[in-house]
């Protein structure tokens, strides 16, 4: 298996520091405002790494956090008159619901910023003691960029005048232009936590190395983490900061390789809220089916900058389509668990660093191949057999087909509307059961009266959108 690792710039064969284990850790979401479709990506694209890494027959151990302690949290607080624990449990359950609807399985561990204080005054102090920290006299305690001769060598990122100027006019206690802070002290009556360096709030870029420590680290590593992810635009100076913290802190590195996802645009516009065109994903998921979103969203390469439009996903759709359709033609039977050569490429595509381009090409090329044999006469048992396993394997990787496959085009149809029609179902089930067919066939007329095709199966009575 290769990645392309951020740091080295170039993709490397994965070997993980424990063998046949890993140990993968992603920046998850602020929750102070409604994910939007860069936060969909970026948990999409991790989601599919850790499906293929367990594929590979690695035990994966995967923590995203949850930034619960932040400015902005505070300020809608305020805003909206509420405490800091209704914003962010608001919040963070809209996640994982809008989350679930794309098939993002849980991470194994999702820690807290609010439940890891104490991890975070332990990384403090060893800076403090390790001379790679400094207090101000207002209370603020930074961390020393000069002390750290690796440090910009993760993004290998050249800073210009007016950067440091800047940097140096919003804080004049600072030693140097690109310290940051790793406790910020607070004056006023607004929320605050009792530390061994006085009230105040962390610094953002400490959270995720005090938590990391806490729940992934091992003292006598060489790595805190085998695996870091996060989008691209964390790379700096977010992720530069963190493996700052942890290398000065601890005796080892944060992480052995670093993986970054392209940013997200809207008709090649960057998706920004200062810009006005972020897209949140809970009004895409009232306009479409949110396996239609992850295949849309995961067709192009990671690394690549996505470009949501709505012509592409009418196009992704369509391909999603044609996985359901194969399905829906070997619905009477039950899948074997046959090892296919389609699931050895299939895999293999996929640990040439997550190569999507090549694993949907091969999916299209099975579906092909299967329909093309299906039309001609002939009971293709065994192909049937390999293609459902096929379609399993597909499902398990990748998240594709995870439906009934008649219930994948129902999507559109207001939830009364489907009510209705399947209390009309039963109601002709049971007029067929005691063979009173000319209430059935009015009930059928009922049904297809909705805009709908009905579909009579040894496994019941399906409908579907037309």
């Amino acid at each position: 298996m290769t990645l392309y690792d951020s740091s080295k710039k170039t993709k490397r064969e994965f070997i993980p520091q424990v063998e046949g284990k890993v140990s993968l850790y992603v920046c998850g979401p602020t929750v102070y405002d409604d994910a939007h479709l860069g936060h969909a990506k970026s948990a999409l694209v991790f989601d599919l790494l850790s499906r293929v890494l367990s594929a590979n027959g690695y035990e994966v151990t995967y923590a995203r956090n949850i930034t619960d302690i932040d400015d902005k949290i505070i300020n809608r607080a305020a805003k909206q008159n509420k405490t800091i624990k209704e914003i962010t449990d608001f919040y963070t359950n809209a996640y994982h619901k809008e989350m679930a609807l794309l098939g993002v399985k849980r991470p194994d561990i999702e820690p807290k910023a609010t439940e890891s204080l104490e991890a975070m005054y332990a990384l403090i102090q060893k800076l403090l003691d390790n001379k790679h920290a400094y207090k101000t006299d207002d209370g603020d305690v930074y961390f020393d960029t000069s002390s750290d001769s690796d440090y910009l060598t993760l993004s290998k990122r050249v800073q210009d005048e007016s950067e440091k100027l800047q940097r140096v006019e919003s804080s004049s206690h600072k030693k140097n232009p690109a310290d940051f802070a790793l406790w910020k002290s607070v004056k006023d009556d607004s929320i605050t936590f009792d530390s061994p360096f006085g009230k105040g709030r962390p610094g953002w870029h400490l959270e995720c190395s005090a938590m990391i420590e806490k729940h992934l680290a091992r003292p006598e590593a060489k790595f805190a983490v085998d695996i870091h992810g996060g989008g691209a635009d964390l790379l700096f100076p977010h992720h530069e900061n963190e493996a700052a913290q942890t290398r000065c802190a601890t005796n080892h590195a944060l992480a052995a390789y670093w993986m970054h996802n392209g940013f997200v645009n809207i008709d090649g516009q960057k998706m920004s809220k200062s810009l006005g065109n972020s897209f949140f994903l809970k009004d895409a998921l009232k306009i479409y089916d949110g396996e239609v979103l992850r295949f849309y969203l995961l067709s192009t390469h990671y690394r690549s900058n996505f470009n949501f439009n709505e012509e592409d996903l009418a196009t992704a759709k369509k391909r999603l389509d044609k996985i359901y359709r194969l399905k829906k033609r070997l619905f009477d039977m039950t899948h074997g668990d046959e090892k296919t050569d389609f699931q050895k490429e299939l895999l293999a595509a996929l640990n040439d660093d997550l190569n999507i381009s090549a694993s949907l090409a091969l999916i299209d090329e099975m579906i092909t191949r299967a329909n093309e044999t299906l039309d001609t006469p002939g009971k293709h048992k065994e192909l049937k057999r390999e293609t459902l396993s096929n379609l399993a394997y597909i499902k398990k990787l990748l998240g594709f087909g995870v439906k009934n496959p008649y219930e994948h085009f129902q999507f559109g149809v207001d939830e009364e509307i489907k009510e209705e029609i399947k209390a009309l179902i039963q109601k002709r089930d049971e007029a067929k059961k005691v063979k009173d067919f000319a209430a059935s066939d009015a009930l059928r007329d009922e049904i297809l009266a909705y805009g709908v095709n009905l579909m009579d199966t040894p496994h019941g009575s399906f409908w579907e959108k037309i």
